[in-house]
């Protein structure tokens, strides 16, 4: 039986579910990495730190949803959406929910910052290295 078509490897068909497995796994590794930044750190090395994580865990999330990807697409995906959030934060809009949910704040932020633009690059960067040495990819 043909588990993807044209092919009788099994492990092709189950490429994809290692992939997500893997991906969700490093997610939850990223947020206790952070947690566990927060924790230990304070300043510039714990709000820096955690933007560069901020973009590894929605490099993760990228990788989860679309588990053959290329690194270099995944990257980028996640760079950009870390970019979109920070100029979102240009508006008055996630200050306004960040007041009232502190998911929001989490997710969101509140106020632009300008170097943050950086740090969600040495994440990208970081998480497509990662992603290059992972076995099987």
């Amino acid at each position: 039986m043909d588990l993807v078509p044209g092919t009788r490897d099994r492990s092709a068909a189950l490429g994809p579910v290692r992939t997500r497995t893997a991906a969700a796994g490093a997610g939850v590794v990223v947020v206790a990495a952070a947690l566990g930044l927060r924790a230990v750190t304070d300043g510039s090395l714990a709000k820096y730190g955690g933007d560069a994580l901020y973009t590894v865990l929605l490099l993760a999330l990228v990788v989860l949803v679309a588990p053959r990807v290329t690194p270099l697409r995944a990257a980028a995906i996640a760079l950009a959406a870390s970019w979109a959030v920070e100029f979102l934060q240009l508006s008055d809009v996630p200050a306004e929910l960040s007041r009232r949910s502190v998911i929001a704040r989490l997710v969101l932020g509140s106020t632009f910052n300008a170097p943050d633009l950086f740090w969600y690059a040495v994440g990208a960067a970081a998480g497509w290295l990662l992603l290059r040495a992972a076995p099987g990819r």
